[in-house]
């Protein structure tokens, strides 16, 4: 098992294997709980929890309403293009 040590600065270094597991880069922002067992640190969220009806309707669309199988005729051709590309 990896450890670390705290520095004079109250600061910790997360040994490479873990950062890079995570994708954890330079200014990812923790949240750290305190718990029966020790200390348990989180990556904050990159947005707050948020409902349907608080982002609904944010992207406005100004044409005339797709049907369900128009828009999954048009995921299905971006689909294809993009594999045919080697996107994916």
């Amino acid at each position: 098992m990896p450890t670390t040590r705290l520095s004079t600065k109250g600061q910790l270094i997360l040994p490479k294997e873990i950062r890079t597991a995570r994708a954890w880069g330079p200014g990812t922002e923790f949240t750290i709980e305190e718990t029966e067992d020790g200390v348990l640190l989180r990556p904050s969220g990159r947005f707050p929890p948020t409902r349907l009806d608080q982002v609904a309707g944010c992207l406005r669309y100004k044409g005339k309403a797709k049907t369900l199988s128009q828009m999954d005729a048009a995921t299905s051709r971006e689909v294809a293009r993009r594999h045919d590309s080697g996107r994916y």
